[in-house]
């Protein structure tokens, strides 16, 4: 809803909008025959998989005109239509594997759309054990074979799995909830790699979210240029002991005491496990991640020649009037889903770009990027849930101002603008570690010291991910396209 207000009158009118996608509460989750409980973490339902096939599709068939399902919106990932054929692969594998049947659909792809790539920003070459594919277009199938392939693996591999587990004809197990929870939480981590692949064409040949009204940017800015900031520049936080992860190893599984034990257990991937205590220091902290305005400041002043241009900007030609003579200029812009803006209008958002640049930021106002403890720490205590109001699960197709940290009435919770945010913590084994079976190198083929740990939730993560406190992401440190923010701590 967006509320526009008459300077010459005193009337408002409020402008509603019916979303064609939603996602509900994650305490709406309903209790069934398999999740008794309602836990929002446990063995997913059919209408999860759903809600996020419908996502899914809605990008990729009504966002990508079939002209440009063979670019690639950025090198260092697979074209447009790998991903496609991708999610149904990995479904297929995992779950043909895991109930010991052939799986569906033509044998090559099971090899073509196996894994997708990360390959090192700084030698494109050097790339973890991934798919070949394809050279020529030509040699690819067509998007229409595709699509039934994915239909097919829908149909008869994760449906006829809950049609057997619904009928008592196949009994749920730890292993069998943790393959369905891996296979729904990967797709929910693909739509944002699509998305933030999709976001560098936007306005130049992708089209943006269907169904979604394009929002009135100069009406929001308003909007935003009223929202409080801080009480006072940051807050200071410990010293105390920090819960991280959740005890959930992938052995115990089979355990003959645990195999069927699924109602009230919370799912995660390999690296959030196990629970361990650490201890963090005192420090303090910035209430709100570095905004646009903030970063585009030190760009061009201090950082100049320093730090890149963020990817999430881009120049575009423009002109401006001085004494009736118009004058051709360059306009920095923020990308959006809906084509880029400009800057004014985005000025308040958290900046997105790799973490050398936002440390560099925090280095020169004598700061630095936060440990994985210590945001954890700070998102545990002052950031909003998606039920609170989070700008995640695509309430919005764009970043937010962030709130904390404004007035007293909420404690200074408040959302962070809908970004994941960069750690100063390089992604690593930790004490107790156990490298997943079911998706091997999952997390270990990034033990390379290149990727830092990544905390939070974007407006496109799904609510089921972006709620669970021990969800770890991680992207290398020079890569600048994932929609990731930071903000600065300081030493006490």
């Amino acid at each position: 809803m967006v509320a526009l207000q008459s300077k010459s009158s005193p009337v408002t009118l409020h402008i509603l909008e019916r979303p064609p996608l939603t996602y509900p509460l994650l305490s709406s989750t309903p209790a069934t025959p398999l999740n008794p409980r309602a836990n929002p973490f446990t063995v997913p339902s059919l209408s999860e998989f759903e809600r996020g096939w419908a996502t899914w599709d809605l990008i990729t068939l009504g966002m990508i005109p079939p002209t440009l399902l063979h670019s690639k919106p950025i090198d260092l990932r697979h074209k447009p239509l790998f991903y496609i054929g991708h999610l149904p692969t990995f479904a297929n594998i995992l779950l043909s594997r895991l109930v010991g049947a052939r799986p569906v659909g033509p044998r090559h792809y099971l090899t073509t759309f196996e894994r997708g790539i990360d390959p090192s920003v700084d030698d494109p070459e050097a790339c973890h054990a991934h798919s070949e594919v394809p050279e020529r277009d030509e040699d690819w199938p067509t998007l229409e074979e595709v699509l039934a392939y994915r239909d097919e693996v829908r149909a008869q591999v994760v449906g006829r799995i809950y049609a057997e587990l619904e009928r008592g004809e196949r009994p749920l197990t730890r292993r069998l909830a943790r393959t369905l929870m891996m296979v729904l939480e990967h797709d929910g981590f693909h739509i944002e790699t699509v998305l933030y692949m999709l976001i560098q064409r936007a306005g130049s040949g992708m089209l943006p979210p269907p169904g979604f009204a394009s929002p009135p940017w100069e009406a929001l800015a308003a909007e935003w240029d009223t929202i409080p900031p801080p009480t006072t520049p940051t807050v200071t936080l410990g010293p105390c002991e920090l819960v991280l992860g959740h005890d959930d190893q992938e052995p115990d599984d089979l355990l003959p005491a645990l195999e069927h034990d699924v109602a009230e257990h919370e799912f995660g991937w390999d690296n959030e496990s196990p629970r361990r205590v650490v201890q963090v220091g005192k420090f303090s902290v910035e209430w709100r991640p570095v905004t646009n305005a903030e970063f585009e400041a030190f760009w061009r002043g201090a950082g100049k020649g320093k730090v890149d241009m963020p990817a999430s900007w881009v120049e575009e030609d423009g002109e401006v009037k001085v004494s009736d003579h118009a004058h051709h200029i360059l306009a920095r812009k923020v990308r959006t889903l809906y084509g880029p803006v400009p800057m004014r209008y985005a000025r308040n958002w958290p900046v997105l770009t790799a973490y050398d640049d936002l440390a560099a930021y925090a280095a020169h106002k004598g700061g630095r990027i936060p440990t994985e403890p210590e945001l954890r720490l700070f998102l545990d205590t002052y950031q909003v849930s998606y039920a609170e109001g989070a700008n995640t699960g695509f309430r919005n197709w764009h970043p937010l101002p962030a709130t904390a940290g404004a007035g007293t009435g909420a404690g200074g919770r408040g959302s962070n603008g809908g970004v994941w945010e960069w750690t100063a913590t390089v992604l690593d084994a930790h004490a107790g570690f156990v490298g997943t079976g079911i998706f091997p190198g999952y997390s270990a083929d990034f033990f390379d010291g290149k990727h830092q740990v990544v905390l939070g939730a974007s407006y496109a993560t799904v609510p089921r991910l972006g709620d669970r406190r021990t969800v770890r992401n991680f992207y290398q440190h020079n890569y600048p396209y994932p929609w990731v923010g930071a903000r600065v701590a300081y030493d006490v």
